[in-house]
């Protein structure tokens, strides 16, 4: 669940960074980066649980990585932005560079283990 708060906040400032930062990442208001990523803090999320225990390091980034890139681009659609999908794949960098170091604060103090169902 720590994941998940730290998530909330870091991939919609993370989509801001990158709509600072990139010239092919063009959102219209300050809401849209926020809810692009609330949508990958979710699904990352997600992933994170299902995909994510000590064997399976780089197989969640590379996953994550091409989800993120999938996910701004395509809700860009949908939204009043200008997200080319270079834009999308630099936006995924910076996003997997902070799934990696929370990737790996989560499996060293094991928050990745999942409990057994009580029977």
């Amino acid at each position: 669940m720590i994941g998940l708060i730290i998530k909330i906040f870091v991939c919609p400032i993370t989509v801001m960074i990158a709509w600072l930062i990139f010239p092919n990442v063009e959102y219209s208001t300050i809401y849209q980066p926020i809810i692009v990523g609330l949508i990958l803090a979710f699904s990352a999320h997600v992933m994170e649980v299902f995909i994510l225990k000590k064997g399976t390091f780089w197989l969640s980034a590379i996953l994550d990585f091409i989800a993120a890139t999938v996910i701004v681009y395509v809700v860009s659609f949908f939204q009043v932005a200008q997200v080319t999908f270079f834009g999308a794949i630099l936006t995924a960098v910076l996003l997997s560079v902070t799934e990696l170091v929370q990737h790996n604060w989560l499996i060293k103090s094991g928050r990745t283990e999942k409990s057994p169902n009580p029977t």
